[in-house]
């Protein structure tokens, strides 16, 4: 489109119907294989809305891709929903913590599951291990893991004995599993050049899950509190703090996205994508479904 053209409506809603499509096919392939691990997926929280809302912000965040590339990605956010549901609502002691952690981990390093989590695990590890650089990436994603299960078990903590600082709670920002789902994504569609650029777009996926732990605590505040949650709102005195956070962080981001864009521009823009995502998205709703 040359500089003055006024963009074509039909073409714009078209591709956008195009994403929608993707998302619809994300959906239904998230809806079986939910049924496929129904001891996993009870109805209340993980409904049909939630299936609809992981498809929706994986395909608008990468809409380059084909609906059999987001099926592993879907099911890794969705993995994540999980193994959240199970420490935050069903554990109800530290050593059932710490089993979960230790579990998940010997799944990733190759164990037979024994429980529902650690099959829907090893059927991702499997997915991920069909990748001709499996071999290589392997310990990337299993260090994203080890950090996303520690940074859970650790909130399980504060939650038992205290609120943490601000910064403490956004160092801990993996608690919300954005990067270790990035991780698979990128070692599941990313070409060789995604491959060897692995370690930097890890670091910035890092800063872009901190911004996104403000985006989803701004708007999941009531429900953190009915639900017993932490949440950055319980840390602060004054709300705006928060918001100047946010800003902060997101201004942050943006530096580190324009740095990244010349090497890895997919992947830079896979990022913004999801931020700008999630930042609308959580103005109207949440992910979960009633408890």
């Amino acid at each position: 489109m040359t500089a003055g053209q006024v963009p074509d409506p039909v073409a714009a809603a078209a591709e956008q119907g195009r994403i929608c499509a993707l998302a619809a096919k994300g959906q239904r392939d998230l809806a079986r294989c939910a049924a496929g691990h129904a001891e996993l997926f009870p109805g209340r929280p993980f409904d049909a809305t939630l299936f609809s809302s992981i498809a929706l912000a994986m395909t608008f965040s990468a809409p380059w891709c084909t609906a059999e590339e987001l099926a592993l990605t879907n099911r890794a956010v969705l993995w994540g929903f999980a193994v959240d549901w199970q420490v935050d609502h069903q554990a109800d002691s530290r050593s059932e913590v710490d089993r979960i952690v230790k579990s998940c981990l010997a799944v990733v390093d190759g164990a037979a599951p024994d429980d529902p989590l650690g099959r829907f695990l090893a059927e991702l590890r499997d997915d991920l291990a069909a990748t001709p650089a499996w071999a290589e990436l392997r310990g990337a994603w299993r260090d994203t893991m080890a950090r996303t299960l520690d940074a859970m078990a650790r909130e399980w903590d504060w939650k038992q004995s205290g609120h943490p600082t601000l910064d403490d709670y956004l160092a801990n920002a993996d608690n919300l599993a954005a990067t270790v789902v990035n991780v698979a994504h990128w070692i599941h569609t990313g070409d060789a050049g995604t491959h060897r650029a692995l370690p930097r777009l890890i670091e910035v996926s890092d800063e872009i899950q901190r911004a996104l732990r403000l985006v989803n605590d701004l708007g999941t505040h009531r429900r953190d509190r009915e639900w017993g949650d932490l949440n950055a709102l319980m840390l602060v005195d004054d709300p705006a703090e928060i918001e100047r956070r946010l800003a902060e962080q997101v201004e942050h981001c943006r530096r580190l996205l324009a740095d990244l864009a010349p090497a890895s521009p997919r992947q830079a823009d896979f990022l913004a994508r999801q931020l700008g995502f999630t930042s609308g998205f959580y103005r109207l709703t949440d992910f979960w479904g009633a408890q």
